[in-house]
């Protein structure tokens, strides 16, 4: 590939269009026909033109919120660029995105991202979905300078660099980061040396002539072509207008703002074309008839329909079938049995991948992983110790086609990279009104053993629960751990499966030949008619324990595994209240506030009220951090004994209820 250079007449009607576009958005906000916060890239348009012009249709954008010029590249049309600004029907998104959130992959453009530094990440996912199928294609990534400040941005490049993947990360160094000038941050403010620094081939070039772009972006990807690894390029461009809309710029100097404006990329190629003024005026006129004709197809498109507002947050809602756990099969460890299901998925799914922390070479930390490589060849890799370039990978990965299964090593890990599953994965589908999905899968484990510290024994399923777009489940047998597994890569949203470490060992019987279930479904692992106990993974056993400590009692109770927190199973909690005389304990490892038990308790309370005859009961860890010390672990956690209890206080007579 050579260069692509732009005709003078060219460059400024892009440059141009790009500029007539943010203005009129930017009009439209003034006028409140916009809602909310926009951030325009008045003055950096030769970052995108420039760039944009080395691209074709193998490639893919990813974009900062200031990413309107890097959609109108791509090919995505004006009007329906304008209609999502507007909230209307007829935008890129169908008003879910606005301004700051738009995408539209169906013309190469990944999307914007509002969460600085985020898209990175996501990026090096597109890339190795490109790479891994022999697409041939680049990823662009821009970005502003203030990202570079972000840990998700450095662990993007040092993946991209450990994966030599086909990436440009174009920082587009305004020399603002939002309100605070970048050499108040970084001294020096040399951006692409730092990127150098993690063996990137990184350049500089002047934004103000988009011919020196072209030309810059153009060498970078043609090595990118060729398999030379990721680079960085930094261009320099200037900031007209403010950090958004409302931004006053009190904190710029007139010198400041005069000195960005005399490096006008678009006044620049105005006086270097040799066009006559005439010539100029005819192109400004085409630009104009083209805007105002995409303006007026956007209005005439009609509000974002307000029915479908609750609609593309998950795959639309299956019946729940699930068997009984098998008493015929192969016996295997909870951890084999992940193993297994893991190989399967492997062989049968030729888009599975799987990554993380030495999961490898290594197998594992707990082992769980062992052999995967040495059977599946490079779809099994390990990765820098990089949780959001793991899971950034993850989300970018599945939405180009691929079916990540990725390890977060520790469920308490997970926290240090939470924005790539509560701000990117879990908005994929809804953002993209179902057009998208990602259908990722997050291997993690929790819980207290003996020795893990405060920082290795949290269960945090509650808040991965929370967040709507992600499926949660965890897994209590064997059977399940095998089951459960293949049903998360089956499904075409993110899945969050969370093992328990102190399980991997324990052993029960796997039905090798089940066919795969949907993701979903309680099971009653025991069935009685006094009292209900409600509970999830490793509690489970604990709960069993508890049933056969009442039974000695006299006490008949059931035990119900709900298996996935979400989607949740309530048909099959209702019928257990029902079957259980109103009587229910709900019983988590989790700390007692704010435990995914609070959420089991008020639906009971709200949707089952004029059943229930007694208080619900909730076992659950005190609200305590977790020490090391097994005797101070042995004083807190909760037993078989407390669940018991639980359900004898129900069950006694004089503690009736008077609903």
């Amino acid at each position: 590939m050579t260069t692509t250079s732009l005709s003078p007449r060219e460059r400024i009607r892009r440059m141009l269009l790009i500029r007539r576009m943010e203005e009129t958005i930017l009009e439209l906000r003034r006028a409140d026909r916009v809602a909310g916060s926009i951030h325009l890239g008045v003055g950096q348009e030769s970052a995108p033109v420039g760039v944009g012009a080395q691209l074709d249709e193998r490639d893919r954008v990813v974009a900062t919120y200031r990413g309107h010029g890097w959609a109108l590249v791509r090919g995505v049309p004006l009007g329906r660029i304008f209609a999502e600004v507007l909230g209307r029907a007829g935008g890129t998104n169908g008003g879910r995105a606005g301004s700051a959130y738009l995408t539209a992959p169906e013309y190469g453009f990944v999307g914007e991202n509002s969460i600085v530094g985020a898209g990175l990440p996501i990026a090096d996912g597109v890339a190795m979905a490109q790479q891994f199928r022999g697409a041939g294609g680049v990823v662009v990534v821009s970005f502003g300078d203030g990202a570079t400040n972000q840990g998700g941005s450095h662990e993007a490049l040092v993946f991209a660099a450990a994966r030599r993947l086909p990436v440009l990360f174009v920082c587009e160094n305004n020399s603002w980061s939002e309100m605070t000038p970048i050499t108040d941050t970084v001294p020096g403010a040399e951006l692409h040396r730092r990127a150098a620094g993690y063996g990137l081939r990184a350049g500089l070039v002047d934004g103000t002539v988009v011919g020196d772009v072209e030309a810059a972006a153009g060498a970078a990807i043609e090595r990118l072509r060729a398999g030379g690894g990721p680079e960085f390029l930094e261009i320099r461009v200037p900031r007209i207008l403010g950090h958004y809309n409302g931004d006053l710029q009190l904190y710029r100097s007139d010198t400041d703002k005069q000195e960005h404006l005399d490096r006008d990329p678009l006044a620049h190629e105005i006086a270097a074309s040799g066009l006559s003024a005439d010539e100029i005026e005819a192109v400004r006129a085409e630009v104009e008839a083209e805007v105002q004709e995409a303006l007026a197809w956007a209005e005439s498109s009609p509000l974002a329909d307000v029915t479908t507002a609750a609609d593309h947050v998950v795959d639309a809602a299956v019946a729940f079938a699930v068997a009984p756990l098998p008493t015929e099969g192969k016996e295997l460890a909870y951890g084999l049995a992940v193993n297994r299901a893991l190989g399967v998925e492997l062989e049968e799914r030729p888009e599975v991948v799987l990554f993380g922390e030495d999961i490898a070479i290594p197998g594992g930390t707990f082992g769980v992983t062992r052999n995967l490589r040495k059977n599946f060849g490079e779809r099994v890799f390990d990765t820098p110790i990089s949780e959001t370039a793991i899971l950034g990978a993850a989300v970018g990965a599945s939405i180009q086609g691929l079916r990540p299964v990725v390890e977060i090593m520790w469920s308490d890990f997970m926290l240090v990279a939470f924005d790539q599953l509560v701000n990117q994965a879990a908005n994929v589908r809804y953002i993209s009104e179902g057009r998208v999905t990602a259908p990722l899968v997050v291997r993690t484990q929790q819980g207290v053993t003996p020795g893990s510290c405060a920082q290795h024994s949290q269960s945090l399923e509650a808040l991965l629960a929370h967040i709507p777009g992600l499926r949660i489940g965890m897994p209590s047998t064997s059977a399940d751990a095998y089951a459960m597994t293949r049903a998360a890569v089956a499904a075409d949203d993110p899945v969050i499966l969370i093992e328990s470490r102190a399980m991997y060992l324990d052993k029960g019987i796997v039905d090798l030949d089940a066919p795969v279930e949907a993701v979903g479904g309680a099971r009653t692992r025991r069935s009685g008619s006094d009292v209900l106990i409600v509970s999830w993974g490793r509690m489970c056993d604990i709960a069993l324990s508890a049933a056969d400590e009442l039974a000695d009692r006299g006490v008949d109770a059931t035990v119900l595994d709900l298996r996935w927190l979400s989607p949740l199973d309530d048909a099959a909690i209702a019928r257990a209240v029902a079957d259980n005389g109103g009587r229910v304990v709900v019983a988590h490892e989790a700390n007692l506030t704010g435990g995914f038990g609070a959420e089991i308790a008020a639906r009971i309370a709200s949707e089952h009220f004029a059943q229930l005859t007694a208080p619900i009961e909730r076992v659950g860890l005190p609200d305590v951090r977790v020490p090391s010390a097994p005797a101070l672990q042995n004083a807190l956690l909760p037993t078989s004994a407390h669940v018991r209890d639980a359900a004898l206080r129900l069950t006694d007579a004089r503690h009736a209820y008077v609903a």
